[in-house]
């Protein structure tokens, strides 16, 4: 595709920490059947991420999810785009659902290695390897709302990419 024409971005994403958020909306999806995030805040030294979760979700979870999170980081995996159409993106597995109708044709999916597609037109690292750890510090269960909001940070992140 051609010079593709994307919708244009209000934020510049500190790509450590939203690649980690990829990692961690694939890791729920696998680990709790959960779906990717309803609701996300992301910044530099902390973020959060809420989850639809009709199950109570605790301690444990929250140390599985960081156990995989981090499992996947250290496997080093390359972050690849495709640039495509939105009917040529279905087969790569991706929700088109959340995609504005007036936005343009071509669409970005990021791949984390094998593990992960998402379509995304926000700034990530090269290779997971460069994220650093995940840590997360906090969570809580909503259990009217079926919510779990974790909080997460980093540490060890490659350098090029702090401030």
């Amino acid at each position: 595709m051609d010079n593709p024409i994307f919708n244009t971005r209000n934020k510049k994403e500190y790509p450590p920490m939203h690649t980690a958020e990829h990692i961690i909306n694939q890791a729920m999806c696998r680990l709790f059947g959960t779906g990717r995030s309803t609701g996300a805040h992301i910044e530099w030294k902390k973020s959060r991420l809420d989850f639809f979760a009709p199950n109570t979700m605790g301690d444990i979870e929250a140390k599985q999810l960081e156990d995989e999170v981090n499992r996947v980081i250290a496997l080093d995996l390359p972050i690849k785009y495709v640039v495509t159409t939105r009917s040529e993106a279905e087969q790569y597995d991706v929700d088109l659902s959340r995609i504005p109708k007036d936005s343009s044709e071509a669409v970005r999916i990021v791949l984390v290695g094998d593990y992960d597609s998402c379509l995304c037109i926000g700034s990530h690292v090269e290779h997971t390897g460069q994220i650093g750890h995940v840590e997360i510090y906090s969570h809580d269960y909503y259990p009217e709302e079926q919510r779990w909001r974790m909080r997460y940070r980093l540490s060890g992140e490659d350098p090029k990419y702090q401030e």
